[in-house]
């Protein structure tokens, strides 16, 4: 009687070599980028024990206090104008993060990702256990503690350009869209469990809630440097399909480029753009990288649409608890359901992308769809619960959908545009510089939203607003060359396809 494999077995058997690493990559870069975002989370949850309501906290008997108000206070944030030192501490990390950034990815051209990833992510593990020794050390330095944030904010920069190139090094164009959809969602699982970590230890001892991040982004360093492969190459495995393959229904409407040479001739194809997959080992500059088409457009249009989703990562629960009149912890709860709502966009602007070809397009219907909806959410996204919810996910979605979609694939595809002639070391700089100018963007969107505030909060949705149609403005000749593209490239198709 011949014997059959065990399910098990066959199900293993049936993914290639190649899908085995793939997987293996996209998991290991997962837990990377997941575990910086773990370590950003805890000041957000330690700024209600920083400075709290001492009226309500249970005094020691043995304690001499000389002020019954801030007795509870960690100085210096015992003061009146707490929420500016805060504001200086979040702002120290943003624009310490969005200034290295553009050099970030300079460096990542020219150190192995492996090392580079590693080094920062010890660092990064360093840097926030040292704000969590404040506790222990009894700190009270608002300058260590904008320091530690300063520092921290650039070691952080090692981690964006860096998985970003290596997963585009490992997956080609086909399906990046959905792949880096499914992946992005890294943010949000960090941004989950930094919560619940600095949760635990948070009303104890605020230090841990620090340290305990650190040691864990310090320990997937250490695991990056072990197991990391930045190309498939280095393992036999065969490379990704980057550029344009009309013959196997790959398309590049967008990343077209017109100076290179017909790929057919009298219905033979050509042997002379063999040269384009040319491997070249010169780390690209930096002016190189922005005259790459497509990366300026991006990058300004990411500015706007990175200012529109940090200021919800910053001033969202208070909203709800200011105008739904939720307490703290329901409207930090309710919150979390715009990231829920971000983590479907991101998914569905890759399908969408994927399936159309159009990066651009995607994104501008989307950035088109989000103003109208933020205008509703502000007028009556408040009325009732089922009406919340199903706001935030809409808007969540909408408004994060095109800002995952900039930060993966479309960085993915201009690092590793044809008009670079196989040089695939540009993948780290132009993502740095994309993911840099959005981050100024990201520290401007809670400045600004907590200057215009004051005003009122429709004042806050119209900045927002306005900031989504910038957005649009800046892909609209990108939209128009696609267009363009699906227009002209049907009897081209059918063409090629007779022959």
């Amino acid at each position: 009687m011949k014997s059959t494999l065990a399910p098990g077995i066959r199900l293993i058997t049936s993914f290639s070599r190649d899908s085995w690493y793939r997987g293996f990559i996209l998991l290991l870069t997962f837990l990377f980028y997941t575990a910086y975002h773990l370590s950003r989370k805890p000041i957000s949850i330690v700024k209600s024990e920083l400075h709290r309501n001492c009226s309500t906290v249970i005094r020691p008997a043995d304690l001499n206090i000389t002020n019954n108000v801030t007795w509870c206070d960690w100085p210096p944030f015992d003061q009146d104008n707490y929420q500016t030192l805060f504001g200086v501490l979040d702002n120290s990390f943003l624009v310490a993060y969005a200034i290295g950034m553009f050099f970030s990815g300079i460096f990542g051209e020219r150190l192995p990702l492996r090392y580079y990833l590693s080094f920062g992510m010890l660092m990064s593990g360093l840097f926030t256990c040292l704000f969590g020794l404040g506790f222990y050390w009894n700190i009270h330095s608002l300058g260590y503690y904008a320091f530690i944030q300063v520092m921290n904010g650039l070691m952080q920069t090692t981690g964006w350009p860096a998985v970003v190139a290596c997963v585009g090094n490992w997956f080609g164009k086909g399906k990046r869209g959905f792949i880096m959809g499914v992946w992005n969602s890294h943010t949000s699982v960090g941004n989950i469990l930094g919560s619940l970590i600095a949760g635990v230890f948070v009303s104890s001892a605020w230090g841990m809630s620090f340290i305990v991040p650190g040691l864990i982004i310090a320990s997937t360093g250490i695991l990056c440097f072990f197991f990391l492969v930045e190309k498939p190459e280095d393992v036999n495995c065969s490379p990704p399909q980057h550029h344009n393959d009309q013959e196997n229904g790959e398309t590049e409407p967008l990343l077209h480029s017109s100076s290179n040479t017909d790929r057919t001739i009298n219905g033979a194809i050509s042997t002379e753009p063999q040269e384009i997959v040319e491997e070249h080992t010169e780390a690209i500059s930096f002016c190189a990288a922005l005259s790459i088409p497509g990366v300026v457009e991006f990058s300004l249009c990411l500015l706007f649409a990175k200012l529109v989703s940090y200021t919800f990562l910053y001033w969202l629960p208070l909203y709800i608890s200011n105008v739904a009149h939720f307490d703290p912890k329901q409207a930090g709860d309710m919150s979390t359901l715009f990231d829920v709502g971000g983590i479907l966009g991101g998914v569905m602007a890759g399908l969408v992308s994927d399936y159309t070809g159009g990066r651009a397009t995607t994104c501008c219907v989307m950035l088109v769809a989000a103003a109208p909806m933020l205008f509703l959410y502000n007028s009556i996204g408040q009325r009732s619960l089922g009406t919340t919810i199903g706001m935030l996910l809409v808007c969540g979605g909408l408004v994060n959908g095109p800002y995952a979609l900039i930060t993966t694939a479309v960085s993915a595809d201009l690092g590793t545009h044809e008009s670079l002639r196989g040089n695939s070391r540009a993948l780290s700089t132009v993502t740095a510089i994309i993911d840099g100018t959005g981050s100024i963007g990201a520290a401007l969107g809670p400045l600004l939203a907590g200057l215009i505030s004051p005003t009122g909060w429709n004042n806050v949705f119209y900045m927002l607003i306005t900031a989504d149609i910038l957005a649009c403005l800046f892909l609209s000749r990108l939209v128009y060359k696609e267009a363009l593209g699906w227009c002209g490239r049907v009897p081209r198709v059918r063409g090629f396809k007779e022959i």
